[in-house]
Order: structure tokens, then C-alpha cells, then sequence
């Protein structure tokens, strides 16, 4: 198997998780399976950078003077906001001649402002989506994932999701039990699914101004099995039903059978993560009813059955 180059993009404003994340999970698979990653650094002048929080960053070299690798990793940060044109200008010309290309957060915008994501899908961080959608329209931009495979191009969400990604590429390169590995020694699970939500229904949602409707919130998560009809909502608002669903939307954004659906299902993937209950078990103390109902819920929101999730997102234990 010959050795994959990973070169990482540094410059200044970089998010500093968003480099030393990928950046651990490949050379940890290179110090279990040695000869498999050469990983290595680069700024354009090949100066140290400094990140948005501060830290100082040198690389191993310009970006001029590297080769084309085989994966070439776009980190995001505050430094994407106005980059050096310059950094454009390379990406634009050296980006098509790595085998694959992956984004971390705002890296997605880097891509997108040098054309590489036109006609793609692609996500970044939820704070961003609408910009890079706003500015980029041939991209089509899905804010909900973690991270979003399309062809060769690899782009993910906030920070700790370059992680993800990069877990997920080693178990392509290498296989399961070397990713499982680098997720054990770093204790990460091995590893979140790409299509899963970039945050939890709460945070999803808005929470409602008025406590009647803040209430109806909190009894939603704490009640997943219950009675979450909007008539039954309605009436613990003390609202009618009519003018709860209304007041309901605007002041959360999203409307009260969504935001039940993603309490469910946000409640079910924690009980099959993290306890060894059945899988009708799971479907009834998340208000499913049945399996049958809680398999088709996960196949629409997740893209997978609630089984092989539990696989797929078991928790990984050091050791």
C-alpha cells in the first residue's frame, strides 16, 4: 500500500482544533500502521500563523514548494472572512489534482471561493450555511450534517467534526479496526454517522419567550413516550390548539410535530448509544410505539436502520 500525503492548510485567524483534529487521527493512523500517512503542514510563505485564539502554528513548509497530495484538508476560522487571494488562487489551481479534498468548517468557504464546490453538496458549520449559500449558489448547501460526502469532495461542520471525517477516511483508506484504534486512544466514539444533526433538538430549535410554551418544551424532553399531540400540548400551554401551534412556531422556528420528531429520535439514538435496551424497547420509551415505526424514522432522518446505528455509534471505551 503506498503512503497517502495529507497536507493541511494553515494561515492566519485558523482554527486551531480544526488542524490539530485531522491532524492527530491521521498520524495516530500512521503510528499504528506505519508507512500508510505522511502528514504535513503548510502556509503560503511557509511563515508561522496564528490562529483565531491565539496560537502560533509553524508549518513545514510554503504551500509552492509541496507536492500535490493525496488528500488536501481546508481548515476553517476566522481567517476565512477575508483570505489572502493568494490562498485562493493555489487552491483553485491545486485543489483538482488531489485525489480526494476535505474541508473543516468555514474551510467549505475557501472551496467554494476558489470554485471547487460548484455543482456539489456540501455543509459547514450551522452558523455559515446561509453564507455560503447566500454567496456561493452554485453549491448546494445542506446545513444538517455533520460532514457530506460528493465524489472526490469531503466538507464538514463546526470544530469537532473534522474528527468525524477524518475518522471516517482512515476506516476508507485503512480499515474499521485501525480508525476504532485512533478513536480509542483519543476517546472519541467511532464514530458519529456524517448524516447526523450538527446539534440536539433543543438546540435546533429557539427557545420559546413565554414560560407557558418554554414549559411545553421541557415536558417534551422529559416525556418522549407520552401524549405529544398539539391538542395534548395545546392544553398543558393552556392555549387552543390553533393558537398554540402558531405561537409555537414563532417563537422556536420549527413547528411542534417537528420538534417532537427530533426529540424522539434525538432520545432513541442516546438510549441505543449509550444502553443495551432492545430495539423495541428503544421504540417504546421514545414514543414510537413499534420498531417497525421507530426503523422508518431512523431511515428517513439518519439514512440507516436503528441497528446497524447502534453498531456504527457504539461508544468507544479507552483502555
Amino acid at each position: 500500500m503506498p503512503q497517502r500525503t495529507v497536507l493541511l492548510v494553515l494561515f492566519d485567524g485558523v482554527q486551531s482544533l480544526d488542524v490539530t483534529g485531522p491532524l492527530e487521527v491521521f498520524t495516530g493512523a500512521e503510528q499504528h500502521t506505519p508507512g500508510t500517512y505522511r502528514v504535513r503542514t503548510a502556509s503560503l510563505d511557509g511563515g508561522p500563523v496564528r490562529t483565531s485564539s491565539g496560537l502560533v502554528l509553524v508549518p513545514d513548509g510554503a504551500l509552492t514548494a509541496m507536492p500535490d497530495p493525496d488528500t488536501l484538508l481546508v481548515p476553517g476560522g476566522q481567517g476565512t472572512r477575508g483570505p489572502d487571494p493568494r490562498l485562493t488562487d493555489w487552491l483553485r489551481a491545486h485543489g483538482p489534482r488531489a485525489r480526494r479534498l476535505v474541508s473543516v468548517c468555514t474551510g467549505a468557504i475557501l472551496l467554494a471561493a476558489a470554485g471547487l464546490l460548484d455543482g456539489r453538496r456540501a455543509t459547514t458549520h450551522w452558523a455559515y450555511c446561509d453564507k455560503l449559500a447566500r454567496d456561493h449558489p452554485a453549491v448546494a448547501v445542506d446545513p444538517e450534517p455533520i460532514y457530506v460526502r460528493d465524489g472526490n469532495v469531503a466538507t464538514s461542520a463546526g470544530v469537532t467534526s473534522g474528527i468525524d471525517l477524518a475518522l471516517a477516511l482512515v476506516e476508507e483508506d485503512l480499515d474499521r479496526e485501525v480508525a476504532l484504534t485512533v478513536a480509542r486512544h483519543l476517546v472519541v466514539f467511532l464514530r458519529r454517522p456524517g448524516n447526523q444533526a450538527q446539534f440536539s433538538a433543543q438546540l435546533a430549535a429557539q427557545t420559546a419567550r413565554r414560560d407557558p410554551l418554554r414549559e411545553v418544551q421541557r415536558w417534551i424532553t422529559e416525556h418522549p413516550a407520552g401524549d405529544l399531540t398539539v391538542e395534548s400540548l395545546a392544553a398543558r400551554a393552556r392555549l387552543s390548539p390553533r393558537h398554540f401551534a402558531r405561537a409555537f412556531r414563532e417563537e422556536t422556528g420549527t413547528t411542534p410535530g417537528r420538534y417532537v420528531d427530533r426529540v424522539r429520535l434525538e432520545h432513541a439514538r442516546r438510549l441505543l448509544e449509550d444502553t443495551g435496551a432492545g430495539v423495541e424497547e428503544v421504540s417504546r420509551a421514545s414514543g414510537y410505539g413499534t420498531p417497525e415505526a421507530m426503523r422508518r424514522a431512523f431511515v428517513r432522518a439518519l439514512g440507516t436502520a436503528p441497528a446497524e446505528y447502534r453498531r456504527r455509534f457504539r461508544p468507544v471505551i479507552a483502555g
